[in-house]
Protein backbone atom coordinates (compact mmCIF):
# COMPACT_ATOMS: atom_id res chain seq x y z
CA UNK A 1 0.00 0.00 0.00
CA UNK A 2 1.20 3.58 -0.71
CA UNK A 3 2.11 5.61 2.05
CA UNK A 4 -0.07 8.20 1.21
CA UNK A 5 -3.06 5.85 0.72
CA UNK A 6 -2.10 4.30 3.71
CA UNK A 7 -2.43 7.83 6.03
CA UNK A 8 -5.57 9.08 3.72
CA UNK A 9 -7.66 5.94 4.69
CA UNK A 10 -6.25 4.35 7.63
CA UNK A 11 -9.57 3.40 10.24
CA UNK A 12 -9.97 1.62 13.21
CA UNK A 13 -12.04 -1.71 13.79
CA UNK A 14 -15.08 -1.80 14.63
CA UNK A 15 -14.54 -5.66 15.67
CA UNK A 16 -11.64 -7.74 15.89
CA UNK A 17 -11.30 -11.94 16.02
CA UNK A 18 -8.34 -14.43 14.90
CA UNK A 19 -6.26 -15.43 13.73
CA UNK A 20 -3.75 -13.61 16.18
CA UNK A 21 -1.46 -11.29 14.14
CA UNK A 22 2.41 -13.31 13.21
CA UNK A 23 5.22 -12.69 14.71
CA UNK A 24 6.24 -10.81 11.35
CA UNK A 25 3.43 -9.01 11.46
CA UNK A 26 4.03 -7.98 15.12
CA UNK A 27 8.09 -7.18 14.81
CA UNK A 28 6.68 -4.45 11.96
CA UNK A 29 4.43 -3.12 14.25
CA UNK A 30 6.90 -2.82 17.04
CA UNK A 31 9.51 -1.24 14.44
CA UNK A 32 7.14 1.33 13.07
CA UNK A 33 6.55 2.33 16.46
CA UNK A 34 10.12 2.78 17.08
CA UNK A 35 9.90 4.93 14.25
CA UNK A 36 8.02 7.95 16.49
CA UNK A 37 9.62 11.39 16.48
CA UNK A 38 11.71 11.27 19.65
CA UNK A 39 12.82 14.43 20.84
CA UNK A 40 16.20 13.90 22.73
CA UNK A 41 16.09 10.54 22.31
CA UNK A 42 14.44 9.58 25.05
CA UNK A 43 12.47 6.53 23.87
CA UNK A 44 9.67 7.24 26.72
CA UNK A 45 7.52 4.61 25.65
CA UNK A 46 7.46 1.44 26.38
CA UNK A 47 4.82 -1.27 24.48
CA UNK A 48 3.94 -4.61 26.82
CA UNK A 49 2.62 -7.27 25.05
CA UNK A 50 -0.65 -9.32 26.33
CA UNK A 51 -1.76 -12.03 24.03
CA UNK A 52 -2.87 -15.47 24.71
CA UNK A 53 -3.91 -16.42 28.01
CA UNK A 54 -2.16 -13.19 29.44
CA UNK A 55 -5.14 -12.13 28.36
CA UNK A 56 -7.30 -13.24 31.06
CA UNK A 57 -4.67 -12.17 33.82
CA UNK A 58 -5.75 -8.75 31.98
CA UNK A 59 -9.38 -8.91 32.06
CA UNK A 60 -9.43 -9.84 36.23
CA UNK A 61 -6.91 -7.15 36.84
CA UNK A 62 -9.71 -4.34 34.83
CA UNK A 63 -12.23 -6.03 36.85
CA UNK A 64 -10.53 -5.52 39.95
CA UNK A 65 -10.37 -1.81 39.03
CA UNK A 66 -13.59 -1.35 38.09
CA UNK A 67 -14.64 -2.95 41.77
CA UNK A 68 -12.49 -0.29 43.17
CA UNK A 69 -13.68 2.29 41.63
CA UNK A 70 -17.16 1.39 42.00
CA UNK A 71 -17.94 -0.97 44.56
CA UNK A 72 -21.80 -1.20 43.86
CA UNK A 73 -20.96 -2.44 40.04
CA UNK A 74 -22.57 -5.73 39.50
CA UNK A 75 -22.07 -8.82 38.30
CA UNK A 76 -23.16 -8.26 34.84
CA UNK A 77 -20.80 -5.05 34.81
CA UNK A 78 -17.84 -6.62 35.88
CA UNK A 79 -18.08 -9.31 33.35
CA UNK A 80 -18.39 -7.11 30.57
CA UNK A 81 -14.91 -4.96 31.99
CA UNK A 82 -13.55 -8.86 32.53
CA UNK A 83 -14.16 -9.77 28.31
CA UNK A 84 -12.90 -6.45 27.26
CA UNK A 85 -9.44 -8.00 27.45
CA UNK A 86 -10.36 -10.92 25.06
CA UNK A 87 -12.02 -8.37 22.23
CA UNK A 88 -8.78 -9.03 20.41
CA UNK A 89 -5.78 -11.59 20.07
CA UNK A 90 -2.96 -9.32 20.66
CA UNK A 91 -3.33 -5.89 22.97
CA UNK A 92 -0.23 -3.85 23.38
CA UNK A 93 -0.25 -1.72 26.24
CA UNK A 94 1.25 1.85 25.29
CA UNK A 95 2.97 3.19 28.57
CA UNK A 96 5.54 5.79 29.23
CA UNK A 97 8.34 6.04 31.32
CA UNK A 98 9.45 9.84 32.00
CA UNK A 99 13.02 11.39 32.38
CA UNK A 100 12.33 14.16 34.51
CA UNK A 101 15.87 15.09 34.33
CA UNK A 102 15.75 15.89 31.03
CA UNK A 103 15.66 19.21 29.14
CA UNK A 104 12.48 17.86 27.14
CA UNK A 105 9.32 18.90 28.47
CA UNK A 106 6.79 16.18 29.56
CA UNK A 107 4.17 16.90 27.56
CA UNK A 108 6.87 15.95 24.40
CA UNK A 109 7.29 12.64 25.75
CA UNK A 110 3.81 11.94 25.96
CA UNK A 111 3.16 13.24 22.66
CA UNK A 112 6.01 10.71 21.58
CA UNK A 113 4.38 7.83 22.75
CA UNK A 114 1.16 8.87 21.92
CA UNK A 115 3.46 8.93 17.92
CA UNK A 116 4.46 5.14 18.78
CA UNK A 117 0.84 4.50 19.41
CA UNK A 118 -0.42 5.77 16.13
CA UNK A 119 2.82 4.15 14.35
CA UNK A 120 1.81 0.52 15.69
CA UNK A 121 -2.06 1.18 14.27
CA UNK A 122 -0.40 2.91 11.06
CA UNK A 123 1.29 -0.76 10.66
CA UNK A 124 -1.39 -2.74 11.42
CA UNK A 125 -3.44 -1.24 9.05
CA UNK A 126 -0.55 -1.59 6.39
CA UNK A 127 0.04 -4.85 6.82
CA UNK A 128 -3.98 -5.84 6.75
CA UNK A 129 -4.69 -6.19 10.32
CA UNK A 130 -7.71 -4.82 12.22
CA UNK A 131 -6.70 -2.85 14.99
CA UNK A 132 -8.63 0.02 17.79
CA UNK A 133 -7.05 2.09 20.25
CA UNK A 134 -8.99 2.46 23.92
CA UNK A 135 -8.31 3.99 27.20
CA UNK A 136 -10.89 4.30 29.73
CA UNK A 137 -10.84 4.44 33.61
CA UNK A 138 -8.78 1.34 33.86
CA UNK A 139 -5.88 3.38 31.95
CA UNK A 140 -5.69 6.49 34.64
CA UNK A 141 -6.22 3.62 38.12
CA UNK A 142 -3.01 3.27 39.71
CA UNK A 143 -3.02 -0.37 39.97
CA UNK A 144 -3.30 -0.85 36.60
CA UNK A 145 -0.47 1.35 35.59
CA UNK A 146 1.72 -0.29 38.61
CA UNK A 147 1.34 -3.49 36.32
CA UNK A 148 3.31 -2.44 33.27
CA UNK A 149 3.72 1.34 33.23
CA UNK A 150 6.08 3.50 35.03
CA UNK A 151 4.55 6.74 34.51
CA UNK A 152 0.97 6.69 32.13
CA UNK A 153 -0.44 4.45 29.97
CA UNK A 154 -1.52 6.23 26.50
CA UNK A 155 -3.84 3.62 25.59
CA UNK A 156 -4.65 -0.23 24.62
CA UNK A 157 -3.39 -1.35 21.24
CA UNK A 158 -6.14 -3.89 20.10
CA UNK A 159 -4.87 -5.96 17.61
CA UNK A 160 -6.30 -9.11 15.56
CA UNK A 161 -7.95 -9.72 12.15
CA UNK A 162 -11.03 -6.79 11.01
CA UNK A 163 -14.39 -8.56 11.56
CA UNK A 164 -16.53 -5.85 11.68
CA UNK A 165 -18.29 -3.38 9.54
CA UNK A 166 -16.74 -0.77 7.63
CA UNK A 167 -16.14 2.46 9.40
CA UNK A 168 -19.63 4.72 9.24
CA UNK A 169 -17.75 7.64 10.36
CA UNK A 170 -17.37 10.62 7.71
CA UNK A 171 -14.16 11.83 6.69
CA UNK A 172 -13.57 15.11 7.98
CA UNK A 173 -13.18 17.87 5.11
CA UNK A 174 -9.49 19.83 5.71
CA UNK A 175 -11.04 23.23 5.75
CA UNK A 176 -13.53 21.73 8.92
CA UNK A 177 -9.86 21.66 10.68
CA UNK A 178 -7.45 23.53 9.11
CA UNK A 179 -6.29 27.52 8.37
CA UNK A 180 -3.84 29.19 6.38
CA UNK A 181 -2.09 32.09 9.29
CA UNK A 182 -2.65 35.41 7.89
CA UNK A 183 0.17 37.07 10.31
CA UNK A 184 -1.88 40.26 11.10
CA UNK A 185 -1.66 39.22 14.51
CA UNK A 186 -5.54 37.88 14.08
CA UNK A 187 -6.20 34.25 15.88
CA UNK A 188 -6.90 31.80 12.57
CA UNK A 189 -10.83 31.04 12.87
CA UNK A 190 -12.22 28.16 11.97
CA UNK A 191 -16.20 28.16 10.03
Amino acid sequence: MDAMELLRTRCSSSKLGGPPPSVEAVEAMLEAAARAPDHGRLRPWRLILIEGETRRALGDLLTESLARRNPLAGEPVLTREREKALRAPLIIAVATRFDRSAKIPVVEQIVSAGCAAHGLMLAAFAQGLGAFWRTGEAAYDEAVKRAGADDLIIGFIYVGTNTGAPPSRPRLAVPDFARHWTGDGRKPTLS
